[in-house]
């Protein structure tokens, strides 16, 4: 049976939903189209009507991943009274952060693998990571400020989901929140 294009879409926003959560929670190669398809509540083989192929779906999943953390960002900076840099860090910087991947940074998640996954991928990356420095940064920011303190965040935040010691894991967090 066909379906509208609207449902189409519906559908395919579904896919793409679902698999940058899995893809976060998994790794691009730690799940199969099948299940991708299986947890957005699709047949496998509707798949290659909404997508070239994997990478693609990988492609635009990363996208909408990131494009999240940038919402998320945004709305922590709106809802504080501190700088951009201290609102996120103080989110960003979390036990809660640390248990919830699907849902969490897709810096911390995807990152080390990005570069096995093609250009676009990584073009991808490179614009998020722009627009998450302007966004620590602010209006008067210091760029170069800002890029040290993503990259003190994303690998704390890795090095802490590694461990497997809250302990270790919250001293990652208060360390990575120390000024320089």
């Amino acid at each position: 049976m066909r379906v509208s294009r609207e449902v189409a879409e519906k559908n395919r926003q579904k896919v793409v939903a679902s698999s940058s959560r899995l893809f976060r929670e998994q790794g691009y190669d730690g799940i199969g189209v099948a299940a991708l398809m299986k947890a957005a509540g699709l047949t496998h083989g509707g798949f290659y009507k909404q997508f070239e192929d994997k990478s693609a779906l990988v492609a635009e999943a990363t996208e909408a991943a990131l494009a999240e953390n940038r919402k998320k960002w945004q709305d922590v900076i709106a809802a504080s009274d501190d700088k951009a840099g201290e609102a996120i860090a103080s989110w960003y910087l979390s036990p809660l952060h640390i248990d919830n991947r699907s849902d969490g940074c897709c810096f911390a998640a995807l990152a080390a693998e990005a570069p096995r996954q093609g250009v676009k991928v990584q073009e991808t990356f490179a614009e998020a990571l722009e627009a998450s420095v302007d966004l620590l940064a602010g209006p008067d920011g210091n760029r170069n400020e800002a890029m040290r303190q993503l990259s003190t965040m994303v690998g704390a935040l890795v090095l802490a989901r590694a461990v497997g010691s809250e302990a270790l894991a919250q001293e990652l967090l208060e360390a990575a929140k120390q000024k320089p």
